[in-house]
């Protein structure tokens, strides 16, 4: 008999996880105080976007093995319980906030069945599983904790629950590491490696990763600082040392940096925890692999100026892309915005397109312009912005946008369009990165 699995938090990880075991065939209860949100999940309608998860939602709420509640006592037959909550940044600092971690655990404590495993998903600083393992065995002895850190990029988040690169499990006995065999049993028939670790290494794999992606990054960018100095061409040095397999060409594409939920808080985090454990000079690179991610956007504030004027009130600016990556209605530390928000407070008239990502961008900046229609968007534009890095972005025909736009200029911020074409088409094409 299948084991009953309940997943606590039902945001963008909880949703996923919950949706994809239950495809998997267990029997799956997700927990959230937002009754507004369980509602509409509990109707099969997922609360934002994500590619394929809509129909797997609502495939598997059919079924009935989904169920979705705000009533945690509910729980109480469950066999192992996945902690998915958000960990955000600290309103007064650099470290993570483990309110909604400690108030998930705490909550389910009272109905923890004997020989219940505990397993949580969110991303937090080291040593917090301990800690709640140790309250947990205080409170409710018959059971027990373990860490399983989750790996989703967005966009392709289904793909990365039921198909994997690698699943890593922080245990601290046999049982609970086959307790998540069982569960992950049909994952780990199409080879996933499985990787077992302690506790504290566990949480360290997703903080590590994170901060391994964010410095390729902002190298980069980097890059392509000196590579304005220097008159070079960042594209074509990234893909020149990206055929070195021990540099390899992923998160080699110079432009305005990363953003989201997760890499800008989670290496402040691992900063502020290294701290904490007087290890602060062994991540004191991370302040400015964040500093290099932060320039980018105000370097493209300062090509904008460039190419139009210091006083940008009188110029109309269209911004292609909010969500901080494409194929995600993202808006968190979103670059895109960031760099939106700073024009319009300049003066300039700013408006905004997404295809996903509007209605999110607009709860955040409602003092934004936004346009449903790209055509829309860049009628009458002195100056276009391309700043995420959509597939109808990167198939626009130039000619046709020269007949809409004011202004025959344009700024890759991602250096995703082709530069050869839009200049043929008598567009003045500028990239980071790379010179005239």
């Amino acid at each position: 008999m299948k084991m009953k699995l309940s997943v606590i938090g039902t945001g963008y990880l909880g949703t996923t996880h919950a949706a994809c075991m239950s495809s998997l065939g267990f029997e799956v209860i997700g927990v959230d105080t937002d009754a507004a949100k369980i509602a509409q999940l509990s109707r099969g309608e997922l609360p934002f976007y994500e590619p394929g998860l809509d129909t797997l939602l609502d495939e598997e709420v059919k079924s009935g093995r989904l169920t979705f509640t705000t009533d945690f006592s509910l729980v109480a037959d469950a066999d192992m319980h996945f902690v998915c909550v958000g960990t955000p940044q600290s309103k007064d600092g650099l470290a993570a906030d483990l309110t909604y971690v400690r108030s998930s655990v705490a909550a389910i404590t009272p109905y923890l069945k004997p020989g219940s495993l505990v397993v949580g998903k969110s991303t937090v600083p080291v040593g917090t599983a301990q800690s709640l393992r140790e309250e947990l065995l205080q409170s409710a002895p018959h059971a027990d904790l373990a860490w399983n850190p989750e790996f989703l990029r967005e966009g392709f988040a289904v793909e990365d629950t039921l198909r994997p690169n690698r699943l890593v499990v922080g245990v601290t006995s046999d049982k609970a590491e086959e307790m998540l065999k069982e569960v992950y049993e049909p994952v780990l028939a199409l080879g996933t490696p499985w990787i077992r670790a302690d506790l504290p290494t566990a949480e360290l794999v997703k903080v590590a990763a994170n901060s391994f992606l964010a410095t390729k990054i902002s190298f980069i960018n980097a890059m392509a600082e000196v590579c304005e100095a220097a008159g070079g061409d960042v594209t074509v040095l990234a893909k020149a040392i990206g055929y070195d397999p021990r540099i390899g060409n992923r998160f080699l594409q110079a432009g305005i940096g990363f953003g989201g939920g997760c890499l800008p808080k989670d290496i402040r985090a691992f900063m502020a925890r290294a701290e904490e454990l007087g290890a602060k000079q062994a991540l004191e690179f991370l302040t400015e692999i964040d500093a290099i991610n932060l320039r980018a956007r105000q370097r493209v504030i300062d090509v904008v100026r460039a190419d139009l004027s210091e006083d940008l009130t009188q110029y109309k600016i269209a911004v292609l892309g909010a969500a901080f990556k494409p194929d995600s209605d993202d808006v968190r530390d979103s670059p895109a915005l960031d760099i939106a928000a700073q024009l319009h407070a300049a003066g300039a008239k700013v408006v905004v397109h997404d295809p996903k990502a509007i209605e999110n961008a607009r709860k955040r900046f409602p003092n934004l312009g936004f346009s449903e229609s790209i055509e829309e968007c860049v009628t009458g534009a002195d100056l276009i912005l391309h700043l995420t890095e959509w597939k109808q972005y990167r198939e626009l025909d130039p000619k046709v946008i020269t007949t809409l736009a004011k202004g025959a200029l344009i700024i890759d911020g991602r250096n995703a369009l082709d530069r050869e074409l839009w200049r043929a088409a008598g567009w003045k094409f500028h990239a980071l990165g790379r010179t005239d």
